[in-house]
């Protein structure tokens, strides 16, 4: 039975978990427009209409976890953005838990700008941020796919699951895990302005970070040197002895 953490529970978080649903950020992104608030979390067994970045199908079996979180003004507008680190380090802290309480210290547990989980260099989640508004309200809805039992064979990076890499957990289990991080991070994060400690905490465990990666924005491809993350959270590269923020794309191995 999916169920709230201890944290989430006392911090006001709700949860629906169906068995199946089409999207479930597509669901929540309609709940809002017709007035539902946050903070809720809708969890389902699997999608059959699952979206990742850029619109792209998410194949969403059973066994995985799907989960969505609408969250209604969570910060000032130009402060949303930053979401996808919190939650990305939410992520990475469920993770971590649970591979400490199970004696797997083997684990290399990154995150990859702007919003993928990777264990040992294979991308193991993803998050994607919508929102809009509802009259005066601001609302976002983050969702989150979790390769708990099986990963994609093709993908545009290379991929695992918890499974495959010795994790034993199912997706109740590490939703719990998972709902009380994100409570903690968006505490600490506190509507944006505590952004420069989560940029600290997300920077100790960026992926590649110093390494040269192919960016992929704006319809440019290029090579360029990971440097950092600007306190607005625009990815910082070196691209041929000059800087440049990336605001928006992907980046990718060489």
């Amino acid at each position: 039975m999916v169920s709230l953490g201890e944290r989430a529970r006392l911090d006001g978080f709700g949860l629906r978990h169906v068995p199946s649903i089409g999207s479930t950020s597509a669901t929540l992104m309609e709940d809002a427009s017709n007035g539902a608030s946050g903070p809720v979390w809708l969890v389902a067994d699997e999608q059959v209409d699952g979206k990742g970045r850029r619109g792209r199908f998410w194949h969403s079996p059973k066994g995985n976890l799907y989960a969505s979180l609408l969250l209604t003004d969570p910060a000032p507008g130009e402060y949303v953005a930053q979401l996808s680190f919190v939650l990305a380090l939410a992520l990475r802290d469920a993770v971590c838990q649970i591979a400490d309480a199970q004696g797997k210290t083997d684990l290399a547990v990154e995150v990859k700008w702007p919003n993928d989980l990777m264990i040992n260099g294979h991308k193991c989640a993803g998050l994607l941020l919508e929102g809009g508004m509802k009259g005066q309200s601001r609302f976002v809805v983050i969702g989150m796919g979790v390769n708990l039992a099986f990963h994609p064979e093709k993908s545009n990076h290379p991929a695992s699951d918890f499974a495959e890499l010795g994790l034993n957990t199912s997706p109740a289990h590490f939703f719990a895990f998972l709902s009380d991080a994100v409570a903690q991070r968006l505490s600490q994060w506190a509507r944006g302005s505590n952004f420069a400690q989560i940029r600290a905490d997300w920077l100790a465990h960026a992926y590649k970070m110093g390494e040269v990666m192919r960016i992929n924005a704006n319809a440019e491809s290029y090579e360029a040197r990971l440097e950092g993350v600007d306190p607005t959270g625009g990815l910082i590269v070196d691209h041929m002895g000059r800087q440049r923020i990336v605001t928006a794309g992907e980046i990718f191995n060489l």
